[in-house]
Protein backbone atom coordinates (compact mmCIF):
# COMPACT_ATOMS: atom_id res chain seq x y z
CA UNK A 1 0.00 0.00 0.00
CA UNK A 2 1.56 3.36 -1.32
CA UNK A 3 0.80 5.63 1.81
CA UNK A 4 -0.04 8.81 0.27
CA UNK A 5 -0.57 12.91 1.78
CA UNK A 6 -4.24 12.23 2.63
CA UNK A 7 -3.43 9.14 5.01
CA UNK A 8 -0.53 11.11 6.97
CA UNK A 9 -2.83 14.13 7.38
CA UNK A 10 -4.37 14.14 10.77
CA UNK A 11 -8.06 13.33 10.34
CA UNK A 12 -9.77 16.52 12.07
CA UNK A 13 -13.63 17.04 10.64
CA UNK A 14 -16.11 17.02 12.83
CA UNK A 15 -17.64 13.19 12.01
CA UNK A 16 -13.84 11.85 12.82
CA UNK A 17 -15.05 13.12 16.46
CA UNK A 18 -18.04 11.23 16.98
CA UNK A 19 -18.07 8.65 19.12
CA UNK A 20 -18.64 6.54 15.87
CA UNK A 21 -15.73 8.13 14.23
CA UNK A 22 -13.45 7.48 16.31
CA UNK A 23 -14.73 3.64 16.50
CA UNK A 24 -14.85 3.49 12.80
CA UNK A 25 -10.92 4.36 12.80
CA UNK A 26 -10.49 2.16 15.13
CA UNK A 27 -11.62 -0.42 13.04
CA UNK A 28 -10.26 0.36 10.16
CA UNK A 29 -6.27 0.97 11.58
CA UNK A 30 -5.83 -0.99 14.39
CA UNK A 31 -5.70 -4.81 14.68
CA UNK A 32 -8.87 -6.31 16.10
CA UNK A 33 -7.30 -8.06 19.02
CA UNK A 34 -9.72 -6.16 21.45
CA UNK A 35 -13.64 -6.39 21.35
CA UNK A 36 -13.71 -3.02 23.61
CA UNK A 37 -17.20 -1.63 24.82
CA UNK A 38 -18.63 1.21 22.62
CA UNK A 39 -17.71 4.31 24.10
CA UNK A 40 -14.96 6.55 23.37
CA UNK A 41 -12.84 8.03 25.94
CA UNK A 42 -11.70 11.86 26.00
CA UNK A 43 -11.04 12.71 29.77
CA UNK A 44 -10.71 11.03 33.14
CA UNK A 45 -10.26 11.92 36.77
CA UNK A 46 -10.77 10.31 40.12
CA UNK A 47 -13.46 7.60 39.62
CA UNK A 48 -14.56 9.21 36.56
CA UNK A 49 -14.22 9.30 32.59
CA UNK A 50 -16.28 11.80 30.05
CA UNK A 51 -16.20 10.53 26.59
CA UNK A 52 -16.33 12.51 23.42
CA UNK A 53 -20.15 13.51 23.53
CA UNK A 54 -19.39 14.85 27.36
CA UNK A 55 -21.35 11.90 28.82
CA UNK A 56 -19.72 10.84 32.05
CA UNK A 57 -19.12 7.35 33.38
CA UNK A 58 -18.21 5.78 36.97
CA UNK A 59 -15.07 3.54 35.82
CA UNK A 60 -15.99 0.09 37.74
CA UNK A 61 -12.81 -1.63 36.47
CA UNK A 62 -9.92 0.62 36.55
CA UNK A 63 -7.96 -0.41 33.52
CA UNK A 64 -7.66 -4.09 35.04
CA UNK A 65 -6.39 -2.78 38.40
CA UNK A 66 -3.62 -0.68 36.67
CA UNK A 67 -5.82 2.50 37.74
CA UNK A 68 -5.81 1.80 41.61
CA UNK A 69 -5.35 5.81 42.19
CA UNK A 70 -7.95 6.67 40.24
CA UNK A 71 -7.04 8.87 36.88
CA UNK A 72 -4.42 11.50 36.52
CA UNK A 73 -3.68 11.54 40.68
CA UNK A 74 -2.54 14.49 41.64
CA UNK A 75 0.51 13.71 43.18
CA UNK A 76 1.50 10.87 40.19
CA UNK A 77 0.57 13.90 37.72
CA UNK A 78 3.61 16.01 39.58
CA UNK A 79 5.92 13.85 39.85
CA UNK A 80 5.28 13.15 35.94
CA UNK A 81 5.38 16.55 35.32
CA UNK A 82 8.45 17.11 37.68
CA UNK A 83 10.26 14.70 35.70
CA UNK A 84 9.67 15.31 32.17
CA UNK A 85 11.19 19.03 33.23
CA UNK A 86 14.84 16.97 33.56
CA UNK A 87 15.44 13.70 32.16
CA UNK A 88 12.94 10.76 30.70
CA UNK A 89 15.47 8.33 29.22
CA UNK A 90 18.83 7.37 29.56
CA UNK A 91 19.36 3.80 28.68
CA UNK A 92 21.02 1.66 31.46
CA UNK A 93 24.01 2.19 29.61
CA UNK A 94 24.43 4.58 32.35
CA UNK A 95 23.26 5.60 35.76
CA UNK A 96 20.48 8.29 36.71
CA UNK A 97 19.31 9.41 39.74
CA UNK A 98 16.45 8.07 39.97
CA UNK A 99 17.05 3.98 39.40
CA UNK A 100 18.35 3.42 42.77
CA UNK A 101 16.37 5.26 45.02
CA UNK A 102 13.34 3.57 43.56
CA UNK A 103 14.79 0.16 44.00
CA UNK A 104 15.55 0.93 47.90
CA UNK A 105 12.29 2.44 48.37
CA UNK A 106 10.23 -0.55 46.60
CA UNK A 107 12.31 -2.93 48.29
CA UNK A 108 11.42 -1.73 50.93
CA UNK A 109 7.76 -1.47 50.77
CA UNK A 110 7.79 -4.93 49.71
CA UNK A 111 10.03 -6.47 52.56
CA UNK A 112 12.57 -7.81 49.63
CA UNK A 113 16.16 -7.35 48.84
CA UNK A 114 16.46 -6.81 45.40
CA UNK A 115 14.58 -5.36 42.33
CA UNK A 116 14.75 -6.01 38.70
CA UNK A 117 12.92 -3.07 36.63
CA UNK A 118 11.05 -3.79 33.26
CA UNK A 119 7.68 -2.36 31.94
CA UNK A 120 5.07 -4.41 31.31
CA UNK A 121 3.78 -7.08 33.59
CA UNK A 122 4.32 -9.76 31.06
CA UNK A 123 7.90 -8.79 30.90
CA UNK A 124 8.22 -8.99 34.58
CA UNK A 125 7.10 -12.79 34.13
CA UNK A 126 9.15 -13.25 31.70
CA UNK A 127 11.78 -12.33 33.49
CA UNK A 128 10.90 -14.16 36.45
CA UNK A 129 10.96 -17.48 34.69
CA UNK A 130 14.32 -16.86 33.14
CA UNK A 131 15.66 -16.17 36.93
CA UNK A 132 14.03 -19.30 38.02
CA UNK A 133 15.79 -20.66 35.42
CA UNK A 134 19.45 -19.80 35.99
CA UNK A 135 18.63 -20.28 39.64
CA UNK A 136 18.07 -23.92 39.24
CA UNK A 137 21.25 -24.44 37.01
CA UNK A 138 24.03 -22.31 38.99
CA UNK A 139 22.46 -22.93 42.21
CA UNK A 140 19.78 -25.69 42.60
CA UNK A 141 22.20 -27.67 40.16
CA UNK A 142 19.64 -28.71 37.93
CA UNK A 143 21.14 -30.71 35.00
CA UNK A 144 21.47 -27.86 32.05
CA UNK A 145 17.71 -27.63 29.83
CA UNK A 146 15.88 -29.89 32.29
CA UNK A 147 14.64 -27.03 34.26
CA UNK A 148 10.67 -27.51 35.14
CA UNK A 149 8.18 -24.91 36.54
CA UNK A 150 5.07 -25.67 37.81
CA UNK A 151 2.02 -23.89 36.61
CA UNK A 152 -1.80 -23.62 37.56
CA UNK A 153 -4.11 -24.30 35.47
CA UNK A 154 -6.66 -21.35 34.19
CA UNK A 155 -3.64 -19.04 34.86
CA UNK A 156 -2.79 -15.68 33.28
CA UNK A 157 0.13 -14.08 33.02
CA UNK A 158 0.83 -12.46 29.60
CA UNK A 159 0.54 -12.83 26.38
CA UNK A 160 4.00 -13.88 24.80
CA UNK A 161 4.95 -16.95 23.27
CA UNK A 162 6.77 -18.63 25.94
CA UNK A 163 3.82 -17.41 28.46
CA UNK A 164 0.49 -18.95 26.30
CA UNK A 165 2.61 -21.82 25.97
CA UNK A 166 1.55 -22.74 29.68
CA UNK A 167 -1.76 -21.58 29.34
CA UNK A 168 -4.86 -23.29 29.53
CA UNK A 169 -6.92 -20.68 27.67
CA UNK A 170 -8.19 -22.13 23.77
CA UNK A 171 -7.97 -18.59 22.92
CA UNK A 172 -4.84 -17.56 24.20
CA UNK A 173 -2.84 -20.99 23.07
CA UNK A 174 -4.78 -21.71 19.33
CA UNK A 175 -2.32 -21.01 16.30
CA UNK A 176 0.02 -20.16 18.20
CA UNK A 177 2.18 -22.99 18.36
CA UNK A 178 5.03 -24.72 18.34
CA UNK A 179 4.79 -23.92 22.24
CA UNK A 180 8.11 -23.17 24.73
CA UNK A 181 8.80 -26.58 26.74
CA UNK A 182 9.75 -26.46 30.35
CA UNK A 183 6.41 -26.27 32.17
CA UNK A 184 3.84 -28.55 33.90
CA UNK A 185 0.07 -27.82 34.31
CA UNK A 186 -1.82 -28.62 37.53
CA UNK A 187 -5.15 -28.05 38.72
CA UNK A 188 -5.59 -24.20 40.22
CA UNK A 189 -6.21 -24.49 44.38
CA UNK A 190 -5.07 -28.71 44.50
CA UNK A 191 -2.08 -28.86 46.82
CA UNK A 192 -2.01 -32.48 46.63
CA UNK A 193 -1.67 -32.12 43.02
CA UNK A 194 0.84 -29.80 43.02
CA UNK A 195 3.21 -32.18 45.57
CA UNK A 196 2.74 -35.28 43.27
CA UNK A 197 4.62 -33.36 40.05
CA UNK A 198 7.52 -31.55 42.21
CA UNK A 199 11.07 -33.15 40.77
CA UNK A 200 14.47 -33.16 41.33
CA UNK A 201 14.52 -31.08 38.34
CA UNK A 202 11.50 -28.60 39.45
CA UNK A 203 12.99 -24.75 39.45
CA UNK A 204 9.65 -22.97 40.82
CA UNK A 205 6.09 -22.78 41.10
CA UNK A 206 4.53 -19.56 39.48
CA UNK A 207 1.09 -18.60 40.73
CA UNK A 208 -1.51 -15.98 40.63
CA UNK A 209 -2.86 -15.62 44.91
CA UNK A 210 -5.99 -14.96 42.88
CA UNK A 211 -6.55 -15.74 39.58
CA UNK A 212 -7.42 -12.29 37.60
CA UNK A 213 -8.84 -13.30 34.39
CA UNK A 214 -10.03 -16.60 34.90
CA UNK A 215 -12.85 -14.72 37.18
CA UNK A 216 -11.11 -13.61 40.13
CA UNK A 217 -11.12 -16.91 41.74
CA UNK A 218 -9.78 -17.24 45.37
CA UNK A 219 -8.50 -20.68 45.87
CA UNK A 220 -9.12 -23.16 48.99
CA UNK A 221 -7.73 -21.55 52.74
CA UNK A 222 -4.52 -22.84 53.22
CA UNK A 223 -3.98 -23.56 49.93
CA UNK A 224 -1.02 -20.42 49.35
CA UNK A 225 0.74 -21.85 52.65
CA UNK A 226 1.07 -25.38 51.26
CA UNK A 227 2.42 -24.07 48.04
CA UNK A 228 5.15 -22.22 50.77
CA UNK A 229 5.03 -25.76 52.44
CA UNK A 230 5.93 -27.60 49.61
CA UNK A 231 8.22 -24.89 47.99
CA UNK A 232 10.40 -25.07 51.02
CA UNK A 233 10.50 -28.54 51.51
CA UNK A 234 11.93 -29.44 48.07
CA UNK A 235 14.14 -26.94 47.16
CA UNK A 236 11.94 -25.03 45.07
CA UNK A 237 11.17 -21.07 44.28
CA UNK A 238 7.98 -19.41 45.10
CA UNK A 239 6.99 -17.08 42.63
CA UNK A 240 3.77 -14.85 43.14
CA UNK A 241 2.17 -13.25 40.24
CA UNK A 242 0.92 -10.20 42.05
CA UNK A 243 0.76 -7.67 39.14
CA UNK A 244 -2.91 -7.72 39.51
CA UNK A 245 -3.81 -9.17 43.02
CA UNK A 246 -0.78 -6.87 44.39
CA UNK A 247 -0.49 -3.18 45.82
CA UNK A 248 -3.65 -2.63 47.88
CA UNK A 249 -6.30 -4.31 45.44
CA UNK A 250 -7.29 -6.85 47.90
CA UNK A 251 -6.87 -5.09 51.08
CA UNK A 252 -3.54 -5.78 51.85
CA UNK A 253 -0.04 -4.86 50.01
CA UNK A 254 0.45 -8.19 48.42
CA UNK A 255 -2.65 -10.85 48.27
CA UNK A 256 -0.57 -13.21 49.91
CA UNK A 257 -0.83 -10.63 53.24
CA UNK A 258 -4.13 -12.75 53.53
CA UNK A 259 -2.35 -16.17 54.54
CA UNK A 260 0.84 -14.45 56.28
CA UNK A 261 3.29 -16.10 53.29
CA UNK A 262 6.09 -14.66 51.78
CA UNK A 263 7.40 -15.70 48.13
CA UNK A 264 10.88 -16.10 46.94
CA UNK A 265 9.96 -13.66 44.24
CA UNK A 266 6.85 -11.35 43.54
CA UNK A 267 5.98 -9.92 39.66
CA UNK A 268 4.62 -6.52 40.27
CA UNK A 269 3.04 -4.15 37.32
CA UNK A 270 -0.20 -2.44 36.75
CA UNK A 271 -0.75 -0.08 39.36
CA UNK A 272 2.79 0.68 39.98
CA UNK A 273 2.90 2.62 37.16
CA UNK A 274 -0.20 4.86 38.53
CA UNK A 275 -2.03 4.38 35.15
CA UNK A 276 0.27 6.89 33.80
CA UNK A 277 3.26 4.56 32.51
CA UNK A 278 3.89 1.03 31.79
CA UNK A 279 6.39 0.30 35.29
CA UNK A 280 6.61 -3.51 36.45
CA UNK A 281 9.47 -5.02 38.53
CA UNK A 282 10.22 -8.25 39.50
CA UNK A 283 11.17 -8.06 43.51
CA UNK A 284 12.50 -10.75 46.01
CA UNK A 285 15.50 -12.49 47.10
CA UNK A 286 18.79 -11.16 46.53
CA UNK A 287 20.06 -14.54 46.44
CA UNK A 288 18.03 -15.86 43.35
CA UNK A 289 17.62 -12.23 42.05
CA UNK A 290 21.44 -11.59 42.31
CA UNK A 291 22.44 -15.01 40.05
CA UNK A 292 21.84 -12.16 36.81
CA UNK A 293 24.86 -10.56 35.39
CA UNK A 294 25.52 -7.91 33.10
CA UNK A 295 24.53 -8.67 29.66
CA UNK A 296 22.42 -11.65 30.49
CA UNK A 297 19.10 -9.77 31.02
CA UNK A 298 17.73 -6.21 30.30
CA UNK A 299 15.34 -3.72 28.98
CA UNK A 300 16.19 -0.11 27.13
CA UNK A 301 12.90 1.41 28.93
CA UNK A 302 13.18 -0.73 31.78
CA UNK A 303 13.86 1.52 35.09
CA UNK A 304 14.02 4.47 33.29
CA UNK A 305 14.10 7.85 34.54
CA UNK A 306 10.57 9.16 34.50
CA UNK A 307 9.35 5.46 35.09
CA UNK A 308 11.24 5.42 38.01
CA UNK A 309 9.99 8.74 39.13
CA UNK A 310 6.56 7.51 38.88
CA UNK A 311 7.16 4.43 40.85
CA UNK A 312 8.25 6.23 43.61
CA UNK A 313 5.42 8.39 43.63
CA UNK A 314 3.19 5.15 43.86
CA UNK A 315 5.52 4.03 46.31
CA UNK A 316 4.80 7.13 48.78
CA UNK A 317 0.95 6.48 47.99
CA UNK A 318 1.27 3.01 49.32
CA UNK A 319 3.49 3.80 52.07
CA UNK A 320 1.31 5.74 54.08
CA UNK A 321 -1.32 2.74 53.96
CA UNK A 322 -4.33 4.61 52.90
CA UNK A 323 -4.98 2.73 49.75
CA UNK A 324 -5.12 -0.50 51.58
CA UNK A 325 -7.33 0.71 54.42
CA UNK A 326 -9.77 2.09 51.66
CA UNK A 327 -10.03 -1.53 49.79
CA UNK A 328 -10.35 -2.87 52.94
CA UNK A 329 -13.34 -1.80 54.38
CA UNK A 330 -14.94 -0.13 50.87
CA UNK A 331 -14.37 -3.98 50.18
CA UNK A 332 -16.23 -5.28 52.27
CA UNK A 333 -19.10 -3.47 51.52
CA UNK A 334 -18.55 -4.35 48.20
CA UNK A 335 -18.78 -7.99 48.74
CA UNK A 336 -22.01 -7.68 51.16
CA UNK A 337 -24.12 -5.68 48.83
CA UNK A 338 -22.80 -7.75 45.73
CA UNK A 339 -23.65 -10.95 47.65
CA UNK A 340 -27.19 -9.97 47.98
CA UNK A 341 -27.69 -10.67 44.13
CA UNK A 342 -26.93 -14.07 45.11
CA UNK A 343 -29.98 -16.10 43.91
CA UNK A 344 -31.39 -13.10 42.05
CA UNK A 345 -29.75 -13.26 38.96
CA UNK A 346 -26.16 -14.11 40.72
CA UNK A 347 -24.70 -17.71 41.36
CA UNK A 348 -21.36 -16.69 42.97
CA UNK A 349 -19.62 -13.97 44.38
CA UNK A 350 -15.93 -13.92 44.75
CA UNK A 351 -12.49 -11.84 45.25
CA UNK A 352 -11.15 -9.72 48.05
CA UNK A 353 -10.92 -5.78 48.77
CA UNK A 354 -12.21 -4.04 45.95
CA UNK A 355 -11.85 -6.58 43.45
CA UNK A 356 -14.55 -9.31 42.46
CA UNK A 357 -16.35 -11.65 39.99
CA UNK A 358 -19.54 -11.63 39.92
CA UNK A 359 -20.91 -14.94 38.69
CA UNK A 360 -23.50 -14.65 36.45
CA UNK A 361 -26.59 -17.42 36.90
CA UNK A 362 -27.29 -19.87 34.00
CA UNK A 363 -30.11 -18.69 31.60
CA UNK A 364 -29.64 -15.33 32.29
CA UNK A 365 -28.05 -12.28 30.07
CA UNK A 366 -24.21 -12.73 29.42
CA UNK A 367 -21.74 -10.93 30.79
CA UNK A 368 -21.09 -8.98 27.78
CA UNK A 369 -24.67 -8.09 27.90
CA UNK A 370 -24.34 -6.56 31.46
CA UNK A 371 -21.23 -4.65 30.63
CA UNK A 372 -23.29 -3.03 27.61
CA UNK A 373 -26.19 -2.49 29.88
CA UNK A 374 -24.14 -0.68 32.56
CA UNK A 375 -22.40 1.45 29.81
CA UNK A 376 -25.80 3.08 28.75
CA UNK A 377 -26.34 3.39 32.19
CA UNK A 378 -23.09 5.23 32.53
CA UNK A 379 -20.60 2.78 34.66
CA UNK A 380 -17.84 1.06 33.22
CA UNK A 381 -17.23 -2.40 33.80
CA UNK A 382 -16.24 -5.38 31.62
CA UNK A 383 -16.54 -9.34 31.56
CA UNK A 384 -14.39 -12.23 31.36
CA UNK A 385 -15.17 -14.91 29.50
CA UNK A 386 -19.36 -15.39 29.12
CA UNK A 387 -20.57 -15.37 32.30
CA UNK A 388 -18.15 -13.05 35.19
CA UNK A 389 -18.55 -9.75 35.55
CA UNK A 390 -15.15 -8.18 36.84
CA UNK A 391 -15.68 -5.48 39.54
CA UNK A 392 -12.38 -3.61 40.28
CA UNK A 393 -12.98 0.23 40.99
CA UNK A 394 -10.40 2.27 41.86
CA UNK A 395 -9.29 3.20 45.23
CA UNK A 396 -10.13 6.35 45.77
CA UNK A 397 -13.50 5.69 44.88
CA UNK A 398 -16.20 6.79 47.51
CA UNK A 399 -19.09 4.79 49.26
CA UNK A 400 -21.73 6.91 47.53
CA UNK A 401 -20.14 6.28 44.33
CA UNK A 402 -19.50 2.58 45.18
CA UNK A 403 -23.23 2.20 45.26
CA UNK A 404 -24.13 4.04 42.49
CA UNK A 405 -21.97 1.57 40.18
CA UNK A 406 -23.15 -1.17 42.85
CA UNK A 407 -26.83 0.11 42.02
CA UNK A 408 -26.26 -0.13 38.58
CA UNK A 409 -25.24 -3.49 38.33
CA UNK A 410 -28.29 -4.58 40.15
CA UNK A 411 -30.60 -2.87 37.63
CA UNK A 412 -28.96 -3.99 35.18
CA UNK A 413 -29.18 -8.19 36.09
CA UNK A 414 -32.85 -7.91 37.03
CA UNK A 415 -33.48 -6.30 33.62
Amino acid sequence: MTMTADHLRPDATDASRSTAGFIELDERWSTHNYHPLPVVIAEAEGAWVTDVAGKRYLDFLAGYSALNFGHRHPDLVAATIEQLGRVTLTSRAFHHDQLGPYCRELAALTGTEMVLPMNSGAEAVESALKVARKWAYRVKGVPDGAAEIVVAGSNFHGRTTTIVSFSTDPVARNDFGPFTPGFVVVKYGDAEALEAVITDRTAAVLVEPIQGEAGVVVPPAGYLRDVRRICDENGVLMIADEIQSGLARTGTLFALDHEGVRADLYTLGKALGGGIMPVSAVVGSSAVLGVLRPGEHGSTFGGNPLACAVGRAVIRLLATGEYQERSRVLGEYLHARLGELVGRGVAEVRGRGLWAGVELAPGGPSARAVSESLMRAGVLCKETHDTTLRVAPPLVITREELDHGIDAITTAIRA
